[in-house]
């Protein structure tokens, strides 16, 4: 299911996680060649991408439609 990013946050490894509306997060790597998002190393960066879509596979997985069971 499609969500908004309306934030981001370091995990434990200094890697970047996006805050997704739903509650749940997910992983916004720069991991060339891999995962190109060169947009993700720098604070303007992640601020122009706050309000983007991206695909939150734990809703797909809960089948709920939002972040809570």
């Amino acid at each position: 299911m499609r969500r908004k990013i309306v934030g981001y946050h370091l995990d434990d490894e200094g890697h970047w996680v996006a805050d997704l509306e739903c509650g749940h997060g997910q992983h916004v790597r720069h991991d060339p060649p891999w995962m190109e998002r060169p947009w993700v190393t720098t604070p303007e960066g992640r601020r122009g991408r706050l309000g983007m879509e991206l695909d939150c596979r734990r809703c797909d997985e809960e089948g709920t439609g939002h972040g809570t069971p």
